[in-house]
């Protein structure tokens, strides 16, 4: 059974930092899209940032500099430091995966950050950052 599920999330105060994790389990992520989105309450879900195989790498625009996505392999987890954060931050973070996709597929693409496209979802971690 796959399985995704997030941890990390708080409340910090702007200018703050969080580091988000997503252990994922019955599935190997490597062959995976492995994305953070997330909602604000009364808006639609966004894409935040995706890592592929072979270090690829999107980001939303309004993140980049200030947060990094990253996995780790051996223990089949993702990871998104956030640092600088923002009033406009926050929202549940939700960790999503995309696949599995071949070799030739991570050849050919980059990976995205729609969400539709994503197959499995975690329940997500809230993060508050106030002013």
């Amino acid at each position: 059974e796959v399985q995704l599920v997030e941890s990390g999330g708080g409340s910090v105060q702007a200018g703050g930092s969080l580091r988000l994790s997503c252990a994922a389990s019955g599935f190997t992520s490597s062959r995976y899209v492995m994305g953070w989105f997330r909602q604000a309450p009364g808006k639609e879900r966004e894409g935040v940032a995706c890592i592929a195989k072979y270090g690829g790498i999107t980001y939303l625009d309004s993140v980049k500099a200030r947060f990094t996505i990253s996995q780790d392999n051996t223990k089949n987890t993702l990871y998104l430091q956030m640092t600088n954060l923002r009033p406009e931050d926050t929202a549940m973070y939700y960790c999503a995966a995309d696949g599995p996709k071949s070799a030739s597929w991570f050849s050919a693409n980059s990976p995205h950050l729609t969400a539709a496209r994503y197959d499995y979802w975690g329940q997500g971690t809230q993060v508050t950052v106030s002013s």
